[in-house]
């Protein structure tokens, strides 16, 4: 669809004459574009937000709201974080933080951070060890915000329960004739499903507390500047209540895989060790004053689930015809589901070091004295 960038972004409150933009091509869900203004060497990030997976658009841009202001004021008060920085909202017009176009779509703005890149491969433990930290203190800036105060933005988003209720539905509808094609990522599903339920078994004893998570902690989720220091965590639209585990499990299934999320060639897919254990000292290290006993217990497991989890729904979306996920070619979902599970085997192959890792560095970092 041909869209009129100039003439939506007008609708915000920017400063200047825009001179160009550029479309981003990087994200599963919205589309986003660099607005470049004369005489402004900053500029403005502008995303059309997907309605069809954010149904309260007003809720969630509440939220990121409320989020936003939140870190900033954190950010403002302490020197800790010298090289981090928050998004910034730019309001509309009418001074809401979107803006609804005569086609019912729905865009927002951001000012733009310049300077910065993002990684969708780590590339070695410094860089790591900088995401383990940013995710870190991204959680520990919102420990003491109400979760009451955030709506859910995507319900159930995590929700292992909800998400193998989805799979077994599309399985047996099989709307675009897929099955077929997956009788053998069908039953690695299914001999997992024990397993996986632990997780929300605990969080309904009570066990695993509930946050203020980001609940997308992809790797691409952090800007990085030139020296490769953690800048800010971008993409909030999932912040919500959630599970600490979520964010620790994601962003390791993410950035300690050795490849990208649709490589065709399955024996390169491996967990490199050396990534996890430097994301696992960082994000402990700011995370480690309020962490559970039950939250250390499944820390390492956490990698399994969500990687379990984030191949169940590309299989899903797979089944049902590709309507989540943005797709390149007919079989991308079905790739990245089976790039997830073979991720997953490497994982448990190696669980027993996993573990291993984040008692010491939850053990050096007590020793430290950040307590």
């Amino acid at each position: 669809m041909e869209r009129d960038i100039p003439s939506i972004a007008g609708n915000f409150r920017i400063s200047g004459e825009i001179a160009e933009f550029n479309p981003v091509t990087i994200g599963h869900i919205n589309d986003s574009y660099i607005i470049r203004m004369t005489g402004n060497d900053a500029g403005y990030f502008l995303q059309w937000v997907n309605s069809y997976i954010f149904k309260d658009i007003a809720g969630l841009m509440k939220n990121i709201e409320i989020v936003t202001r939140h870190i900033a004021s954190k950010l403002n008060s302490s020197g800790s974080h010298d090289n981090f920085q928050v998004l910034e909202l730019i309001p509309a017009l009418d001074g809401k933080y979107y803006y609804r176009d005569q086609d019912n779509e729905y865009w927002r703005m951001y000012r733009n951070i310049p300077g910065t890149h993002v990684y969708d491969i780590v590339e070695n433990e410094t860089i790591a060890f900088e995401g383990g930290k940013a995710f870190g203190h991204f959680i520990s800036d919102l420990a003491d915000l109400p979760s009451s105060k955030l709506s859910e933005t995507i319900p159930d988003f995590h929700n292992m329960e909800s998400r193998l209720a989805n799979f077994h539905n599309s399985v047996k509808a099989d709307v675009a004739s897929r099955k077929k094609n997956i009788e053998n990522e069908i039953r690695f599903v299914e001999e997992r499903t024990g397993q996986m339920l632990s997780i929300p078994r605990l969080i309904k004893e009570g066990r695993l507390p509930m946050r203020i998570t980001h609940n997308d902690t992809k790797f691409n989720n952090i800007l990085f500047n030139k020296d490769n220091k953690a800048m800010c965590i971008v993409d909030l639209d999932t912040v919500m209540p959630g599970c600490m585990l979520y964010d620790f499990g994601d962003a390791i299934r993410t950035g300690a895989n050795t490849v990208c999320e649709d490589e065709k060639d399955l024996s390169l897919v491996d967990i490199n060790l050396d990534i996890y254990q430097a994301y696992a000292r960082g994000f402990i290290r700011e995370t480690q004053k309020s962490l559970s006993k039950d939250e250390i217990d499944n820390l390492a497991f956490s990698a399994r689930f969500m990687t379990y989890i984030i191949g169940l729904r590309f299989l899903t979306d797979y089944l049902d015809g590709d309507p989540y996920f943005r797709t390149n070619y007919p079989d991308h979902n079905l790739d990245r589901a089976r790039v997830q599970f073979r991720l997953l085997e490497a994982m448990e192959q190696k669980a027993e070091a996993m573990e291993k890792i984040v008692r010491k560095a939850w053990e050096n970092s007590r020793a430290s004295g950040n307590q």
